[in-house]
């Protein structure tokens, strides 16, 4: 008899179910597509039914999409072509108050002392004073005839703006020396003041004055020469509507040994002597 056989191998099938070895994961790379797909059209539909600001702003993105190109003081990426649409809109402000201003019948002798200058906080209109006074008379709050004049026709141009106002007061260094303790801190606020009534009395609403302030001689324009009358000044301040954030946290004035009045103060109650010691 023969040897038994050896016994015959075992072999397994396993059969793979489901199309997973076939299609693998690209269904999915279809779906992202005709998602993709689907917001931009919905983007052109929203672009199509946008106004001309905003497709000048989305355009001016593409154009340059770090936004430095038209940035206009603002490090906020994107955001410049809002605020350059306001820097236009305050040139042609400045344009109209500078024809208002030629326009008056005194204006050859006060037209080196008044200042109209576009800046990252809006449209800044000075009145510069000189030795003796021009806007307001030496020493005291009450504004001269000339004052008087200017400041009463920018109200009128100002009058039917949307725009808040800030009106500040600035003294040169020599101290105000009278015994009733009136200073230049006060006289200062008090020409600030008088500038807001006259706005007002011109046609000013009181709720488009965000602020009177009254700096003394804290912030000079001539530095080197602190008594120069120039830094004796009154400065009337369009702001923008929306300043950027980082604008608007710039311009906060920083605190200088005595606080600046608030906001919308009411004339202050300091009456100044009548024979005051000052140059301002």
């Amino acid at each position: 008899m023969g040897s038994p056989s050896a016994p015959a191998p075992i072999i397994v099938v396993r059969k793979k179910k489901g199309h997973a070895g076939h299609h693998g994961g690209a269904w999915k790379v279809a779906y992202a597509d005709f998602v993709t797909a689907m917001m931009a059209l919905f983007m052109v539909l929203w672009l199509l039914s946008s106004s001309e600001k905003v497709k000048k702003a989305v355009g001016g993105y593409f154009q340059d999409p770090t936004g430095n190109g038209k940035m206009s003081g603002s490090n906020m990426a994107g955001a410049g072509e809002a605020l350059t649409v306001a820097k236009d809109d305050m040139s042609k402000l400045k344009e109209k108050l500078q024809q208002a201003m030629r326009e008056l019948p005194k204006f050859e002798q006060m037209k080196d002392n008044i200042e109209v200058t576009v800046t990252a906080e809006g449209l800044r209109i000075e009145l510069l004073e000189k030795e003796g006074g021009l806007f307001f008379e030496n020493g005291s709050p009450k504004p001269l005839d000339k004052g008087n004049e200017l400041i009463r026709m920018m109200g009128s141009q100002l009058k039917s703006l949307p725009n808040k106002l800030l009106i500040e007061g600035h003294t040169d260094a020599k101290p105000y020396a009278s015994e009733a303790g009136y200073t230049n801190w006060e006289l200062s606020a008090d020409r600030a003041n008088s500038a807001r009534r006259i706005l007002q009395e011109a046609g000013v609403e009181g709720n488009h004055i965000a602020q009177i302030r009254g700096f003394a001689d804290q912030h000079l324009r001539d530095a080197k020469q602190p008594l120069n009358p120039m830094n004796r000044r009154v400065s009337v301040l369009v702001q923008y509507r929306e300043p950027p954030a980082d604008v608007a946290l710039a311009a906060a004035p920083a605190t200088h040994g005595s606080p600046a009045p608030a906001a919308n103060s009411a004339p202050a109650s300091h009456a100044p002597p009548a024979a005051p010691k000052s140059g301002h």
